[in-house]
């Protein structure tokens, strides 16, 4: 008999499971597979998004927070009449959309100083791990609460309570709640469209060594002898949403009077690089110009093939030093 009653007291527990909280459980997961599942890009990954960065967390959070249906109010003739605080629907809503908008910041200036970076797959972890952790602490708030006081997922019960409160400033401050919860999500979904709307980049940029060995920009070598190479490092950072093909160009340009009037390709490179990472390539660049002449070594960056007049004006983007060939002592020695 005993281990029948322990059964049904644990039957018991699941059955008074939180409808809502489960939901929520439930939908981070979901949130977290489609988001690691489906590519960028994805119509699909971008809605599972939204409630996960919307509303998950905020709402597992304020369910942590109140647990009832009553505030706590307190007379000064006497102790508190209720101590187990609570919101009613509509506030609880418009503040698990505010909390869900605190919660995701702090997420993503933390993430950057731990092991797993920042990046989509561990902001999506993080987040649904931070709503399965206060949904369950949510959950033991809840079952502690005295059946009366607790707050139950309950439209009819919703509508009803909303029926009875027939101030005039209750009536706006729901609208109003309602109107923010709106606001705050169309918000986020045109930061979230825009970007997308907006399509990916790469970046381009030459680097040299400094004397710690560290990478510097700005600081290439401008002059060399005859015969004298530039030791350049050369980094492509992909945030085009999908790897993607280049290729590069390495163009030594003479100019007469600002204008090009030769140009002379150095090397070719091609490179695969995925999306979120960076690519990079050491180089020594020998300029071929005459002494004492002054040259601009341009590195064009192309997705696919490059054309086959490659200029600065078609190239996908651009960066580019400037060079002097000076003379040769021995030449001069002579």
């Amino acid at each position: 008999m005993s281990f029948d009653t322990r059964t049904w007291t644990h039957l018991g527990v699941v059955r008074q499971y939180p409808f809502d909280l489960a939901v929520i459980s439930l939908s981070a997961i979901a949130a977290y597979a489609a988001v690691t599942s489906y590519p960028e890009g994805s119509t699909l990954r971008l809605l599972a998004t939204f409630p996960l960065v919307l509303f998950v967390p905020g709402y597992a959070l304020v369910s942590v927070l109140f647990p009832g249906t009553e505030r706590a109010v307190h007379h000064s003739s006497g102790p508190l009449e209720s101590v187990w605080a609570g919101i009613d629907v509509v506030e609880r809503l418009a503040l698990s959309v505010a909390v869900s908008l605190a919660i995701v910041p702090v997420v993503v200036l933390v993430l950057p100083f731990t092991a797993w970076g920042l990046g989509t797959v561990s902001i999506a972890a993080t987040l649904a791990g931070i709503s399965i952790v206060f949904a369950q602490l949510g959950v033991i708030r809840r079952l502690r609460t005295p059946r009366p006081k607790r707050f139950v997922v309950s439209p009819i019960a919703g509508i009803d309570r909303l029926r009875a409160n027939d101030g005039a400033v209750a009536t706006l401050s729901s609208i109003l709640l309602v109107g923010a919860i709106a606001l705050a999500a169309g918000a986020l979904l045109l930061g979230f469209l825009a970007p997308a709307s907006a399509g990916g980049f790469t970046e381009l940029g030459l680097y040299t060594e400094d004397d710690d060995g560290d990478l510097v920009a700005g600081e290439i070598q401008n002059e060399v002898e005859p015969g004298e190479s530039v030791p350049v490092t050369i980094a492509l950072d992909n945030y085009e949403g999908e790897r993607t093909d280049y290729s590069l160009v390495v163009q030594e340009q003479a100019f007469d009077d600002d204008e090009i009037v030769d140009r002379t390709e150095l090397e070719q490179l091609n490179a695969s690089v995925a999306d979120g990472e960076t690519a990079t390539t050491d180089r020594s660049i020998s300029p071929t110009a005459d002494e004492g002449e002054t040259v601009r070594v341009s590195v064009l960056l192309y997705e696919g093939d490059p054309p086959a007049e490659p200029t600065n004006e078609n190239a996908e983007t651009d960066a580019y030093f400037w060079v002097t060939v000076t003379d040769d002592p021995d030449t001069d020695d002579d």
